[in-house]
């Protein structure tokens, strides 16, 4: 995936501590060279009067997906999507309030490939404390549905390694899996090994959690309906655990 959302967001996340991209058009096309056929997501700026310009440039060097980000009805997924015009998959990035509401209007839209859910913007325009009360509180589960009913995958959130993270990685997987959701964002935690020392190490240190990840997957696709409900709870619990402390 290849970020290039920079309108607004400073405003929006500048205080927080959130990775703000410096990633450009020609990040874009070096990355499809290395990915050959594999599939390259792009992280267009919101709807603005340079949509269709910057979505040019984007396919023309190989964007397979387009990821809209901020927008607030599917009156706007629909217009990205008809700029699209069937020349890459669309995934509309639902991290909104409207958006939110509009769901299975959204769902809808011809062309949409698929749906994701940001919750780092979506908690703060529910006013949420915490990024994944919007998870604990049903709201996730509310727009998966809608996702599915429509015949689309969806994803959410952003994931921790294993055993870490104020809600721990494997707990945000169990609910990944117990919501049928197909895709999830790694934090930048998966990289830091890259940033501390060599490359290599970074690289195998990444795999390593990665394999973590896939390993807790599978056992957690092997619980039965008790042990999908208690991990429910536990998320449950642990979130309003942790927003009440933010509050304070």
């Amino acid at each position: 995936m290849v970020d290039l959302e920079v309108l607004g967001k400073q405003e929006r996340q500048g205080h927080r501590n959130t990775l703000i991209s410096n990633h450009s058009v020609a990040d874009v096309e070096r990355m499809k060279r290395v990915l050959g056929d594999a599939d390259l997501i792009v992280r267009i700026n919101p709807l603005n009067p340079s949509t269709k310009d910057e979505l040019e440039a984007v396919i023309g060097v190989g964007a397979t997906h387009i990821m809209l980000p901020m927008f607030r009805s599917s009156h706007e997924a629909c217009e990205v999507s008809e700029l699209i015009a069937s020349r890459a998959g669309f995934i509309p990035l639902v991290e909104t309030r409207d958006a939110a509401q509009e769901i299975d209007e959204i769902s809808l839209v011809r062309g949409v490939s698929e749906i994701y859910i940001g919750l780092n913007d979506l908690h703060v325009e529910l006013g949420c404390r915490f990024m994944f009360e919007p998870l604990a509180n049903g709201e996730v589960e509310r727009m998966g549905k809608a996702a599915q009913a429509a015949g689309l995958e969806f994803g959410f959130g952003g994931i921790a390694r294993i055993g870490e993270g104020l809600l721990p990685g494997e707990l945000v997987l169990a609910e990944h899996v117990r919501l049928n959701s197909s895709c999830v964002i790694l934090s930048r935690t998966f990289h830091r090994e890259t940033f501390a020392v060599s490359d290599r190490h970074g690289e195998t240190a990444f795999r390593a959690e990665v394999a973590k990840l896939r390993s807790c997957e599978r056992r957690l696709r092997l619980r039965s309906a008790t042990e999908v409900e208690q991990d429910r709870l536990r998320t449950v619990e642990l979130v309003e655990a942790i927003s009440v402390r933010a509050h304070y």
